[in-house]
């Protein structure tokens, strides 16, 4: 049933919930397949170069960030990979676009992020995904 799911990822304590709960699912039958991704906002890309010093540092510091989801994957036997997109539309439009190009059994992701603020002034990105997305969604709390 969940032969291919997709795992949005920014590594606050709703998206660690939410891939524990993609692997619980991946791992039903046996051999399910789950794509991380992680989505970089074009603002976020900019001010972590500012942050950080130059782009390599600001790569690291994402990759040591997605580390731990590969790991949990890698440790339950699950067939991964890790798509990391550069959504200068913003981390919503960029998950439901390739969302909805892939064929994916569900999508899993957690109720809230690392965005507070945005939360309250525009709209959570996984209320925007739940919308717009056409496979099955899993928001996790």
């Amino acid at each position: 049933m969940f032969k291919h799911l997709l795992l949005a990822i920014d590594g606050s304590d709703h998206a660690n919930r939410a891939a524990q709960k993609a692997v619980e699912l991946a791992t039903l039958e046996g051999n399910g397949k789950v794509e991380i991704l992680y989505v970089v906002a074009g603002n976020k890309s900019k001010s972590d170069v500012l942050q950080y010093g130059d782009s390599d540092a600001a790569s690291r510091k994402r990759k040591k960030m997605i580390t731990p989801y590969e790991e949990m994957m890698s440790e339950s036997g699950i067939e991964f990979t890790t798509t990391v997109l550069h959504g200068s539309n913003g981390a919503a439009e960029s998950i439901i676009d390739h969302a909805n190009k892939g064929s994916y059994d569900a999508l899993v992701i957690g109720s809230r992020g690392l965005s507070g603020v945005q939360t309250m002034v525009l709209g959570s990105v996984s209320h925007k995904v739940m919308k717009h997305v056409k496979a099955p969604v899993l928001m996790v709390k």
